[in-house]
């Protein structure tokens, strides 16, 4: 939005009710004399605008960007809420739909970035919305100088309402009709200072809680549309497999099923532009009849080219290609002739499985494809992506397809790519008619763009005084790049080695490889994809090198870390580190654990600390194992992720990343044998308990006058690394490969 005029900037119409609506306008839209001063989309039957000021003086606030649970349909409207001195009290919040359209100079997107991956959403809002309820504020008190014949600077607003010198109040819905006839200014709007703040900082909850908790909140897999039919896919348990024999004499028999065909799936060895899987496809009047149908179907399936992989077989490449030279990801220094100086030199491998997304709300679309347009609903992550796959599978023009958004019930990287959509056109275009696809869990975890697997081969160096000299990252794993188009000009080790992270540029000597392994497994993005791939392996051996040397882990880190400083980092979230942020969350986790105090009951604590995504975070557990029972008796997050914008919003994501790296650590892995994933279901894929889970985890929010940094995914990397080191803690076992809970079983 940088660069922009005010007039191009923000739009404003008064609608045929009465209503003042204001919005962000793109650029090339807004420039051309020929297009009108209107709002983005259609006034009340189709919010399509950030703001609206109703007769009875309501705010209705759009949330543009794509709600997976972590908290932008809250946190988003409370930035234009805040400017605009609304009373939240008073504000209703609605989902915008995806905003694609093409403009004098090209395609652009009315509302801005709408999609939900790397912690950007607050970022990217924090100026220009903000911005949109600047400018909305600007035009009601100008409307209000008017009025009253004073000078704008002498007008105030509070809570809605416009405020004469004397204390007179108009409400804002008063002002509508002179405000909507007015220019916004030429020159940006001033925003607030942070100690003007009324919203933004203060705890607000979730604006839609009372739908969720009562069952009336609208999720993908809830939506339907009229002559719409069911589908469901049997897809082809084998990598890259196909349909060798097709026998649906029984399934065409089920009452209601409509028809059945095969939809292929891409040539082995082919970008994943659309579908993942060859499958069969049975449409059905419902739910009930499809799945029936789907269980009618004989089919016999052809292996593909990965017939042979398993992860032992995975396993076993990771450890010979460590062997070789790999590819170069960074190096500091000369790490050969550190080894040879050294006193000492310690060496550990870690090892990390491939994970599934696990959505509770599984994969779905529900799509409807006519002659000139397009709509679809459903949970996203990647508006656009999913209007881009649309586009290319029909023909259509991207402005033809609308695209609605709903609340997603989890995301995690899953719904960045937009597979199943593909799949529900395909069928659609097949069978006709608009079609509402679903998926099964068993369909969920066997058809994935898992998080890579992982072999990870550390080492380090340290002189007679025990400092640490030298540091070697070698990683061999199934690269995140693997047949994406768009990643394909990415380095081969993007997503699983970050040249900058932890410990670049705090010790002399580093060398940084990647050993790319050949597998057959879709690979994408999960949760924090980097860092939670190699933090456990890196934090965990900064324990091992602790303790070999008998220093104070907390100690040893800190004094990696040096001085308050900041930088450079390449990767996502730069393009600074500063080291004094982590080394102050680090310290602050440290003190609430009272980790200094000895423990003489049985009990362990351990603790780690990462930079995601531009935010600092670290974790601390106490643990108890009595036999193969492992107790977490105490779970604290320290966090920095700049200036809070809801506080309840933050602790709610510190402490669901906890939880889920707690999960996730303690049981959860992915597994293949002759080319088929062996989980397919919860029953073999198991998210943790109730009582496995700390009975409360303890959050602290440092605070901050730095730019908010997004929360969604900084409490989980150092998640696992902690709870290993506090495992080593309590029992000795230093557990080196994940899932945590059959490792340490195995060592016992």
């Amino acid at each position: 939005m940088s660069g922009l005029t005010r007039r191009q900037f923000v739009s404003v119409m008064l609608t045929a009710s009465g209503a003042l609506l204001v919005g962000v306008r793109a650029a090339s839209a807004a420039a051309d004399p020929k297009v009108p001063m209107d709002l983005l989309g259609e006034p009340l039957t189709s919010l399509g605008a950030f703001v609206r000021i109703e007769r009875n003086n309501r705010i209705v606030i759009g949330a543009r960007g794509c709600e997976i649970g972590q908290g932008v349909m809250t946190s988003l409207p409370m930035l234009i809420a805040d400017e605009l001195d609304a009373d939240w009290n008073r504000v209703r919040v609605e989902q915008l739909p995806y905003g694609y359209e093409i403009g004098p100079d090209g395609p652009t997107n009315r509302y801005g970035p709408q999609g939900a991956g790397g912690s950007t959403s607050v970022t990217d809002g924090w100026k220009d919305l903000r911005q949109a309820g600047a400018v909305a504020r600007w035009l009601l008190i100008e409307a209000a100088a008017q009025h009253w014949q004073l000078p704008h600077e002498r007008l105030d607003t509070e809570a809605g309402h416009v405020v004469h010198p004397d204390g007179t109040r108009l409400a804002y819905a008063e002002l509508v009709e002179r405000a909507a006839a007015i220019l916004p200014p030429a020159e940006p709007v001033g925003l607030k200072k942070p100690e003007q703040f009324r919203i933004i900082g203060k705890p607000a909850k979730t604006v839609d809680a009372r739908a969720i908790v009562t069952g009336r909140a609208t999720f993908g897999i809830d939506c339907y549309m009229g002559g719409a039919l069911t589908a469901v896919m049997l897809r082809c348990p084998h990598l890259d497999g196909g349909v060798e024999s097709l026998d649906d004499s029984e399934a065409r028999k089920v009452a209601g099923v409509r028809d059945v065909f095969v939809i292929d799936g891409p040539v082995p060895g082919s970008s994943f532009d659309t579908n993942l899987a060859t499958g069969v496809a049975v449409v059905a009047d419902n739910t009930w009849a499809a799945i029936k149908g789907r269980n009618a179907l004989k089919v016999t399936w052809k292996p593909g080219p990965w017939a042979q992989e398993s992860s032992a077989a995975l396993e076993a490449q990771a450890t010979e290609a460590l062997k070789g030279e790999g590819v170069s990801v960074r190096r500091d220094g000369d790490m050969a002739a550190a080894r040879k100086t050294a006193k000492r030199t310690l060496e550990a491998k870690y090892q990390v499985p491939f994970l599934a997304h696990a959505t509770m709300e599984p994969p779905h679309a529900l799509i409807k494809i006519e002659p000139d347009r397009a709509l679809f609903i459903g949970s996203l992550q990647s508006p656009g992506g999913a209007s881009t796959v649309i586009a290319n599978l029909t023909g259509l023009a991207r402005e033809k397809i609308e695209i609605r958004m709903t609340r997603a019930g989890g995301g995690f990287g899953r719904r960045l790519e937009n597979d199943y959509v593909a799949e529900a056109v395909m069928i659609a275009k097949k069978a006709g008619k608009p079609i509402k696809l679903l998926w099964t869990r068993d369909d969920d975890l066997r058809h994935d763009f898992y998080r890579p697997y992982g072999l990870h081969q550390l080492s380090a160096t340290l002189d007679r005084k025990n400092q640490l000299t030298g540091f070697a990252h070698l990683c061999a794993a199934t690269s995140m790049n693997y047949r994406i188009a768009r990643k394909k000009e990415r380095p081969p080790g993007q997503g699983c080695l970050e040249a900058d992270d932890f410990p670049a540029g705090l010790v002399p000597n580093l060398d940084k490889r990647f050993f790319p392994l050949e597998s057959g497994m879709p690979r994408g993005p999960w949760r924090a994809p980097l860092h939670t791939f190699h933090a456990f392996a890196v934090q965990s051996f900064i324990d091992e090198i602790a303790h070999e040397t008998k220093q104070d882990a907390v100690e040893l880190r800190l004094k990696l870390l040096g001085e308050a400083r900041e930088l450079d980092y390449s990767g996502h979230g730069g393009p600074k580190f500063d080291t004094g942020r982590l080394a102050a969350v680090l310290t602050r986790c440290a003190e609430a654990i009272e980790w200094k105090r000895k423990r003489t009951d049985g009990r362990g604590v351990g603790i780690a600390c990462h930079f995601t995504f531009g935010g600092y975070a670290a974790h601390a557990f106490e643990v108890s194992v009595d036999g193969r029972d492992l107790r977490i008796h105490r779970a604290i997050c320290v966090v920095d992720v700049g200036r809070v914008v809801n506080p309840l919003g933050v602790d709610a994501m510190m402490v669901g990343g906890t939880i889920d790296g707690l999960s996730t650590a303690l049981n959860l892995a992915i597994t293949v044998k002759d080319g088929q994933v062996q989980q397919s279901s919860f029953g073999d894929y198991a998210v943790a308990r109730m009582a496995q889970m700390p009975h409360e985890v303890e959050v602290i929010v440092m605070p901050s006058e730095r730019e908010p940094s997004g929360a969604g995914e900084m409490g989980i990397p150092s998640v696992a690394p902690a709870l290993a080191n506090a495992i080593f803690a309590a029992t000795t076992v230093r557990v080196r490969k994940l899932p945590l809970l059959a490792e340490l079983n195995r060592r016992l």
